[in-house]
């Protein structure tokens, strides 16, 4: 018994920590149609005016608003714009790097072409009957005296 009376002391619980009992089981809420709801085709104007009462009611002005909208239109319209011209820019870039490209292959055939002309030119010139000189001539001209003056 002494058992029994110890478990029963363990386990109590303070008054002050009691929970108290329910009084009234929570009751459900009800579920009703409500009529009069928004009709489809004044949607718009009456969101627009709303939105107005809601601005007139509100502690920051109108002109606030719209300055944050007309800021937000032209970012994003600047942003596509710059975007825009970027891409553009790729574009004439791709463009030009081509052109340059196959310029830099025309002058390099050219150079071949100029390379074998002169490797040949002394051929030609012997089968032409010239000879190459064997020595440098100069000529002195110190004591020239021109002959249109007498």
């Amino acid at each position: 018994m002494a058992a029994t009376a110890r478990s029963l002391r363990s386990n109590a619980v303070p008054a002050s920590r009691r929970p108290e009992p329910a009084a009234k089981p929570a009751s459900r809420p009800e579920l009703r149609v409500v009529n009069g709801g928004r009709t489809d085709k004044d949607d718009l104007a009456a969101g627009f005016s709303r939105f107005m009462e809601w601005v007139r009611t509100r502690s920051a002005p109108t002109v606030h608003i719209i300055v944050a909208v007309v800021f937000l239109a032209s970012t994003l319209i600047g942003a596509l714009m710059l975007r825009t011209q970027m891409v553009q820019n790729a574009f004439e870039v791709s463009a030009i790097e081509t052109s340059i490209s196959r310029l830099t292959q025309d002058v390099q055939d050219d150079q071949a072409k100029l390379d074998q002309l002169q490797a040949s030119l002394p051929q030609k010139a012997s089968d032409m009957g010239m000879v190459p000189q064997s020595s440098s001539v100069s000529i002195d001209l110190n004591g020239y005296k021109s002959t249109e003056g007498k």
